[in-house]
């Protein structure tokens, strides 16, 4: 018998219980919408991560004090870092483009009536352009500003926005920790992360956040900006070198600081959102595999439905093969039909979530040749026990089946 012949006997036994197929159906959609907007979530969700990340600055490396025990914890004194190590990292060491010494605490600040308690942001010259920020409004410190420990202050979009309405603050007196610094510049809004607003932040040069608000004589951190991405990985260890050295460091002795670089930093925030979108992915296959369940379910009952019918074909000269195949038909199409309309709910569903929620989704073709895929494998797998049961039954005791 003709594969276009058994399609036509297998269509007209699903049209014939068109509420049963409906319901067998309806698990496969749902699996199929599932993975394919979970997906979808998750993709946007990475690449969301990753783009805001990589608004910090590229080819950056960050030089922190204190021994790195793990991936994101360190020990040991965390003053072992000075602004004259990167003012050496500047002059020393080639294929740079940059270097922004650090230090930063939260602070209140105040205009008017206004209150905020915001990031100080103490840093120099160079740390505008590093960090990929741009200005509003007037313009940054200077070297010459740095080095004489000026009372200025460059305010991000949030601090606007909370002490001045979002008006142009640039010339006006601001009070932090109870000083006056005089407003020359203000930034462009980069957006939240979940956990820190860069918007939410003051920036005053260095020295000036180290003799007149912090009292401090060490830096929290450097930044260096490498002039090519190629040359991260000797531009580290050239640093690590010059360091040691000025650190007076044994060869025994391990390093009182630790380099880490924005390629690692972006690898491992990839590789994190990966996981939560395989996670995602993992849940919404279940449902798919809850619909071949269901799937081999209905064979099942369909078989012994047809007990009779079947011993009556085999009576008259249907082959074992033509049985099966026409069970297996029939739930290939169950899940053919089902990943079908899958498709174009979870679509659906990802276009609302994504203008409903404000989440960016991003339907790519691989998650629905992935999800449309599953599918069919799961029609075929949990319909091949039924086929091959119905295609193993004894003619003689099909015929006396009532």
């Amino acid at each position: 018998m003709l594969i276009w012949d058994l399609f036509k006997i297998a269509l007209r036994s699903l049209r014939a219980n068109k509420l049963r197929t409906f319901l067998t159906t309806l698990g496969i959609i749902i699996g199929v919408a599932s993975v394919i907007s979970m997906v979808s979530l998750g993709e946007g969700a990475r690449r969301q991560t990753l783009s805001t990340i990589a608004k910090f600055g590229t080819n950056i490396i960050s030089v922190k004090p204190g021994e790195q025990k793990s991936r994101h914890v360190s020990s040991g004194k965390v003053e072992t870092l000075v602004l004259g190590d990167a003012n050496a990292i500047r002059d020393f060491i080639p294929d740079i483009t940059g270097v922004a010494a650090q230090v930063y605490e939260n602070g209140q600040l105040k205009f008017g009536n206004k209150n905020s308690n915001s990031t100080i942001r103490g840093t120099g010259k160079d740390y505008i352009w590093m960090a990929n920020f741009q200005l509003a409004e007037g313009r940054y410190f200077t070297e010459e500003e740095v080095r004489s420990a000026r009372k200025i202050c460059v305010l991000g979009a949030t601090v606007v926005k909370n002490l001045f309405d979002g008006g142009n603050p640039v010339g006006e007196t601001l009070k932090v920790n109870g000083d006056n610094y005089l407003i020359i510049g203000t930034t462009v809004a980069k957006g939240a992360l979940s956990w820190f607003d860069p918007d939410d932040q003051i920036f005053i040069p260095i020295t000036t956040a180290q003799k007149r608000l912090f009292g401090l004589k060490h830096v929290q951190s450097i930044d260096v900006q490498v002039k090519d991405m190629n040359d991260i990985d000797t531009v580290k260890q050239n640093i690590e070198k010059l360091l040691r050295r000025r650190h007076n460091l044994r060869e025994d002795e391990k390093n009182d600081f630790h380099v880490q670089n924005s390629a690692e930093w972006l690898s491992s925030w990839g590789k994190a959102a990966e996981t939560f979108q395989f996670l995602l992915g993992g849940i919404a296959t279940i449902s798919l595999l809850v619909g071949g369940i269901g799937i081999m379910n209905i064979m099942l009952v369909s078989v012994t439905e047809r007990t009779r019918e079947i011993g009556i074909r085999i009576a008259i000269g249907a082959k074992k093969k033509e049985i099966r195949k026409q069970f297996l038909i029939e739930s290939v199409l169950i899940s053919f039909l089902g990943g079908s309309i899958g498709i174009g709910l979870g679509i659906l569903i990802s276009n609302t979530v994504s203008k409903i929620g404000g989440l960016e989704t991003i339907v790519s073709m691989q998650s629905i040749l992935l999800a449309f895929g599953f599918s069919v494998g799961i029609g075929i797998f949990f319909g091949l026990y039924p086929a091959n049961k119905a295609s193993n039954l004894n003619p003689i005791d099909a015929l006396r089946y009532e």
